[in-house]
């Protein structure tokens, strides 16, 4: 059985949606223009995650297999529009920015892939470990992503807070350069494709940098041999 480390490791970083998986890029890369849109759609797929993978856990022994797709689907989307009618009411705002991204939270490969490929093998406690830690993985990726774009694209960062936190945040947006005028590529979906290429990069790099530490590591602690005895 996979241990719960293993399982909060997979999805902060080694078997990251957004960086190895490589799913859910239709929002990854639309909405990550700001902060505040990277994390409202990035806690809308968390908590859809931890929902559906608690609930499949649950009804795991009562589905037959012949149907547990289906149903797997209409357990996310019964979650989606529970979130999506919450977003309309509480942060209308943010809710008209996000748009139909965040019904497509339903369509993501990687939710129906978690409850099929875990929640509907595993406990209501591990599966939601699961859904907790991928979900965190992709948001951190959203919200890195979307951090890059703000403050290249246009010289800030917590613009429009206020959707998330009320009027009272409108104080929290920072800017780095007076009379910044923006970078055009960074906003546009291409400057996103490359944001998202340079993170894959930087995992990559960490990843191969760790894999040669380790292999270093193991080779020091080999006892060498006196070929003269």
């Amino acid at each position: 059985m996979t241990r719960l480390s293993n399982i909060v490791r997979d999805g902060f970083w080694s078997n990251n949606v957004g960086l190895v998986q490589v799913l859910g890029l239709c929002p990854l890369l639309a909405v990550t223009g700001t902060f505040i849109n990277g994390l409202g759609l990035g806690l809308a797929t968390l908590i859809t995650l931890v929902a559906s993978n608690v609930v499949v856990s649950m009804i795991r022994k009562l589905v037959r297999p012949e149907v547990r797709i289906p149903v797997f689907v209409l357990v996310i989307a019964s979650i989606v529009t529970i979130i999506e009618l919450s977003m309309s009411a509480w942060f209308y705002d943010l809710y008209k920015v996000l748009g139909i991204f965040i019904p497509l939270i339903v369509t993501n490969c990687s939710i129906i892939g978690r409850a099929e490929a875990f929640a509907s093998r595993n406990t209501v406690g591990r599966s939601f470990l699961d859904g907790f830690s991928m979900g965190m993985g992709f948001l951190l990726v959203l919200v890195t992503l979307g951090t890059l774009r703000e403050v290249i694209g246009h010289g800030t960062l917590f613009a429009q807070a206020h959707l998330m936190f009320g009027e009272g945040a409108h104080n929290l947006t920072i800017h780095f350069v007076d009379s910044y005028h923006g970078f055009l590529l960074a906003v546009l979906p291409p400057g996103a494709f490359i944001g998202l290429g340079l993170l894959i990069a930087l995992k990559n790099s960490i990843d191969k940098r760790s894999e040669k530490k380790t292999a270093q590591a193991t080779l020091s602690a080999i006892p060498v041999v006196d070929a003269t005895h």
